[in-house]
Formats: structure tokens, sequence, C-alpha cells
């Protein structure tokens, strides 16, 4: 699929480039409604972002609910404060944070040198990082519908040579796809007409019990195979360390309240100085490092019985807990009142954050005519046994 892929490109890009300046121009939201052919789930997307606003699944009861929070009102996805909420959109040219927004290709510590030096558009901590791919990154584009079927949608997106900074023209294409068994399967496939550093992930802000039964993560519970995370300073920018997290409130190997684990690092500073929660890249452990098997991730609601089972290619996953979070009124169908700090859950399938600042780290992610960039996700939902 990657070399058929890779040979449309050149025609792809130049029907992008001739109607991207329309594109952007008076585009309107469009959504698209797709369903299992089972019937277990279903889910709506709009193309800005591309991102998911809604995400309807079972509970123990077989009563479906939207576990997804967001905006009724899909026009909010294109206002400015949206673009920096990130409400389940795909996030990119390069997910979370760039140390002062610079780099080098071939990558060199902290943008030292040697090699060719680039600035990217610092939109974080009065400019002293980029987040997401700057200011305009991939979540507040509009991306082209290319494809829909009753089960799957495809979008895509050229991202210019020079935009926010980054080198190269990259083309992008996501696609979600609704299976039988409540699975929501996500690609992410992208190549660079030159040497370009790609990191893309999903987005999306959980909350497993629609907030029917509570308005916190008490009773979220999660599991994970990591002994190591990406450490970071006071504004979250890596040091270059790996930590190790068995003992500390970081340890998910056995299965914890997301609520609990929380509490638990107060006054520890894991997501910056003086925040209480999480926001930190775990480093997947694998029994094998060439056995090809997928990374797993588990969270589950106790309350409402849903319980999520996330199987990827990617080596890391930053977890969110909402430390902070615009009060903008939930959806309709998830009860009166606003959305709350540590009330959700961000899931980001992804690479080592900053890995392009850090060649210790041992992660490539300079992509381009010769390697593609490729992102696989599974999710499973399913029902707690008693």
């Amino acid at each position: 699929m990657l070399q058929s892929f890779s040979l449309l490109l050149p025609l792809s890009c130049l029907a992008l480039a001739a109607s991207a300046s329309n594109l952007q121009n008076g585009a309107t939201v469009q959504a698209v409604n797709i369903s299992s052919p089972d019937g277990s789930a279903h889910a709506r997307f709009i193309n800005v972002g591309p991102a998911l606003v809604n995400f309807w699944v079972k509970d123990k009861k077989g009563v479906f609910r939207d576990i997804i929070i967001g905006f009724d009102n899909l026009t909010e996805y294109t206002t400015e404060a949206a673009a920096t909420d990130y409400f389940g959109p795909v996030v990119g040219r390069y997910a979370n944070r760039i140390r002062n927004g610079t780099f080098t290709i071939p990558i060199s510590k902290d943008a030292s040198g040697p090699g060719t030096k680039y600035q990217i558009v610092e939109n974080e901590n009065n400019g002293k990082d980029t987040l997401h791919g700057g200011s305009d990154g991939f979540n507040s584009r509009f991306w082209t519908i290319t494809e829909t079927t009753s089960n799957s949608v495809a979008f895509s997106l050229l991202d210019p040579d020079g935009m926010e900074g980054f080198p190269g023209n990259v083309f992008a294409v996501v696609t979600y796809t609704l299976k039988n068994e409540s699975t929501w399967d996500i690609t992410m496939r992208a190549l660079a007409d030159q040497e370009t550093p790609i990191m893309l992930s999903s987005h999306d802000y959980w909350n497993l019990e629609a907030y029917q039964e509570s308005q916190d993560l008490n009773g979220h519970f999660a599991q994970f195979p990591s002994t190591t995370y990406v450490e970071t300073d006071g504004i979250l920018i890596p040091t270059g360390e790996l930590g190790n997290i068995i003992g500390t409130p970081l340890d998910f190997n056995k299965a914890k309240s997301i609520g609990a684990g929380i509490k638990e690092t107060a006054g520890k500073d894991y997501c910056g100085t003086n925040c209480v929660g999480f926001d930190n890249c775990w480093i997947y452990d694998r029994r094998n490092t060439n056995d090809n098997q997928p990374n797993p991730f588990s969270v589950w609601s106790v309350n409402s019985g849903i319980k999520l089972d996330i199987t990827t290619n990617q080596v890391a996953v930053q977890v969110y807990t909402c430390n902070t979070i615009p009060t903008t009124p939930r959806k309709a169908d998830q009860g009166v009142g606003n959305y709350t700090e540590h009330s959700c859950v961000v899931v980001e399938q992804q690479s080592y954050i900053d890995a392009i600042n850090h060649p210790s780290f041992g992660i490539d992610q300079i992509y381009g005519p010769n390697r593609p960039y490729d992102w696989q996700s599974s999710y499973k939902f399913s029902i707690l046994k008693d």
C-alpha cells in the first residue's frame, strides 16, 4: 500500500497545490457519519483537523453513549480558540513540543549543529517552544474528503514547503474505519519531497462515562507496559534523559485508577511546575524488539463498564489528564455543565517527543522521498466482565 501511495504522491501534490488556497479561503465544515457494519459503534468526523467529534459505543446496560468531548456546534471547531483546544484532531506536522522551535537536519543536540538549522513558529510558553506543529498545525486546517463508505472515511492534506517553517512539501492521508465488534482503526500515512521531521498523533479527549456517573477520573483505570518515560523540565520540554517509573505515580504496569494516580502526583511536577496530573510520554516496553507485535494500552471505566484496548505500531504514548481545559459547555447528551480539569484523558500514540533535538534517543523521525511515514492504531471497545 505504501508503494502505491508513493507513486500517487506527485499527482496528488500537484492537484492539491492548485486548490490549496481555494480550500482554505471560504471552506465550510463538512461532517461524515460512519458506522460499524454490525451496528456496534457509530462516529462522526469533520474535515477540520480532521477531527473526531462524536463516538458512540454501548455501555454495560446496552445503551449508546458519546464518549468524546467536544462541541455540538461544529463551526466552533474553526475558531481561533478551538485551534489551541485540540479537541479530536490529528496533530502535526510534528506532534508535541520542539525545544526553542528549532532543529537541524541531520539532527543535533538542541539544534547546536552541525547541519542545516530550521526555525519553526513558536506558539507556546511565550516563544520558548513549538507545540503540535505551530500556530497553524494540521489540527486547524481544512482537509479534503477523498473517499467515503458506510464504515470508513479518508482525508488528505498537502502541507506546503515552508509552512510554519518546516522544510519540504508533505502529503498526508488519514483513514478512519469502523469495523465489527466496536473496533476503530486509524491509519496515517505521509510522504515528503525532501527530508523533514514528521510525527503525527490522534488527539482525542475521552470520558468513558460520558459524564453520567461522575465528573472525575477516579472510576477510570489504565494499564500498559512501560518502565521508562521521557523526562521533561518545568514547561514540559524534554531534558534528554529517560527516567525510571517503577514505584512512582507514573507506574501503570499494574491496573490502577487514573484519578488516584493524579492525586499521587501532587508536588512532583510530572506535568510541569506546580501542576497536578499527567502530561507525560511513556516508552512502551517490548518483550522482544524483533517480534513486530503492536504495543498495547488499556483504559476502562468501572462505572459505565466501557473498556478501550488500543494496539499500535508506535513506540511511545503521551497521556494527558486534562489538567487545564477550557470551561466550555459539555455536549448536550453529556449532561448539563462544563468540562472541568481532570475529567477526561487524552491518549496520544506516537514516538519519543522532541527526538529531533536529542540524538541520544536513537530515534529517526526524519522522513523524505525514500522513507514514507506510517502510523497505525486499532481501538477495540468492549464491556467489562463481571
